[in-house]
């Protein structure tokens, strides 16, 4: 896939099986967003085994099928959810179904593994909430641009160690490239349905906010969303800021836009800046702009033993999927807290309910 198309941007790593073929058999359903893509990936390099795809548009079952042919076409949903093998469903369906079918899923008694973001109103987060203590299950949640991300979870692993002192201040910055019109599905451009940009690729930014600082809580400061450049599809927005300080005395400043041009030969230019009490972190994940490589996952690190730039791509790998299994084999959770995984989910909501909405003049 390439580089360039960020919807169906799928990571690929080094197999690193944690369990035994057989051990761990999941299910890929609704194929809306190509990230499912990535999701299969991580969970079959960490020794998954995929066994059913459902959709209920051909056209997206077999382009699945031509990256995963392992896995049979299943009739129905619910042919997924009645097989007992099933221990997890990944799934990448519009925004604003993915909470009402991660329900469906925990109450057939398996874990749930969705695309961010994982949902699109505050009562589907409730709702969630409730189905997990409920059921017992888990609502796990694909924060790509850390999880996937071999700088990114470089960092989280340097942050433990104190590379950097105690962190106090984080920056992010997720570009996306918007591409052609006719390449995006509907539902892209309606509200409703993909829940307003710092709901969606903010997702992401809260998530790590909350990695990096080791902030349980935050409030938003200011947000605000515009759309500055597409008025033939005015539901779209096209950027979105927002600042947020954490219940730790940390803050955090994310920026998310669709105006990555087509001059940059990766899908977006994402980069995260982490400050602490004795030095700083800058994260290129997906393209180094004038450096020596190539690609992105170039991570720098400065403190007060010296200054050094790092190329990780290949060298970290990605740990969260096998921990990810295991947690649900074991009920653990090592990969990431459930308390964690719906507190990144309402911080963007919150982000995106008081965000002004403001344009171009």
């Amino acid at each position: 896939m390439p580089a360039s198309d960020g919807m169906n941007y799928a990571p690929k790593g080094k197999p690193a099986p944690v369990v035994k073929p057989g051990e761990f058999v999941i299910a890929a359903a609704h194929l809306d967003h190509g990230h499912i893509n990535g999701q299969c990936n991580g969970l079959t390099e960490a020794g998954a085994q995929l066994k059913w795809v459902y959709d209920p548009d051909p056209a997206k079952v077999k382009a699945f099928q031509e990256k995963f042919p392992q896995a049979t076409v299943a009739r129905s949903l619910e042919e997924i959810l009645e097989d007992p093998e099933v221990r997890m469903v990944a799934s990448a369906a519009i925004p604003c179904d993915r909470g009402p079918l991660g329900l469906k899923v925990m109450d057939a008694g398996k874990d749930y593994f969705t695309d961010k973001t994982p949902f699109t109103s505050f009562a589907q987060l409730e709702e969630a909430k409730k189905k997990v203590a409920e059921t017992g299950r888990k609502y796990a949640v694909y924060y790509s641009e850390r999880l996937h991300v071999e700088c990114a979870m470089f960092a989280t692993q340097l942050i433990k160690d104190g590379a950097i002192g105690r962190v106090l201040q984080v920056t992010g910055f997720g570009p996306h490239r918007l591409g052609s019109p006719d390449g995006r599905p509907d539902w892209f451009y309606k509200k409703a349905q993909y829940g307003g940009i710092l709901t969606d690729i903010g997702s992401h930014q809260c998530e790590q906010f909350l990695t990096y600082t080791g902030a349980t809580d935050a409030t938003v400061s200011s947000a605000r969303v515009a759309n500055h450049n597409h008025p033939d599809f005015p539901e779209l927005e096209d950027f979105g800021e927002a600042h947020l300080v954490g219940d730790n005395g940390t803050s955090f400043y994310y920026r998310v836009d669709w105006f990555t041009p087509d001059g940059l030969p990766t899908w977006g230019d994402g980069r995260t800046f982490i400050l602490g009490t004795d030095g700083y972190i800058e994260m290129r994940k997906y393209i180094d702009i004038g450096g020596n490589s190539d690609h992105g996952e170039q991570l720098y690190l400065v403190n007060q033993k010296g200054m050094q730039k790092m190329d990780l791509q290949g060298k970290v790998g990605f740990p969260f999927f096998g921990e990810l299994i295991l947690d649900c084999l074991h009920r653990t959770e090592k990969a990431m807290t459930q308390e964690h995984t719906f507190k990144a989910a309402e911080l963007c909501l919150k982000c995106q309910e008081m965000a002004e909405k403001t344009s171009s003049t």
